[in-house]
């Protein structure tokens, strides 16, 4: 049975910016942190995802990952340019080194990053849970932010299972 890894997508400090910060942010960081507790106290591999791009200039105070849930030196951060983590970046030959066959998805955003992410991870053979209330959006031109991630959690759910961060037991995940 291959082993569990969490992946922390994108959660950077541009994110939470005051005049447009992400849906229930701080109720997406502790979430996230309760994930992060669980993996680590069950040597679960913690591997965050980094995006630049135009807006998010490597390097910058805003690119960087929230202090929040700062990665720890055991930690891997797979850097990307694309919604798909997997698409030219590091992330495959991360994960294989470590024999994982199974990912928990948390971070952001939902209808981007996360979702691409959850859909690119099945198509290479992975099998994957959606940490429910642990990934966010904004609300956009059609829906709310919490429509986006309801309609995604229903959606997803073909693809991967559904849980929320509470029910999450890395354990037992392993054995999805």
């Amino acid at each position: 049975m291959g082993k569990t890894a969490l992946l922390v997508i994108d959660v950077q400090n541009a994110m939470f910016d005051e005049g447009d910060p992400v849906y229930e942010g701080e109720r997406l960081l502790t979430n996230i942190k309760q994930l992060i507790a669980k993996a680590r106290k069950d040597n679960v591999p913690v591997v965050y995802i980094q995006h630049s791009d135009e807006g998010l200039e490597k390097g910058s105070e805003a690119w960087k990952i929230h202090a929040d849930i700062a990665p720890a030196m055991m930690d891997t951060i797979v850097h990307k340019t694309k919604p798909d983590s997997f698409y030219q970046t590091t992330l495959e030959d991360e994960l294989k080194r470590h024999g994982v066959e199974h990912l928990v998805l948390a971070g952001m955003q939902t209808d981007l990053c996360v979702d691409t992410t959850c859909r690119r991870a099945v198509s290479l053979g992975y099998r994957v849970t959606l940490a429910r209330d642990a990934h966010s959006t904004w609300n956009n031109s059609a829906l709310t932010a919490q429509q986006i991630i309801d309609h995604h959690n229903d959606v997803l759910r073909w693809f991967a299972a559904i849980r929320r961060t509470e029910e999450i037991n890395f354990h037992e995940e392993a054995g999805v």
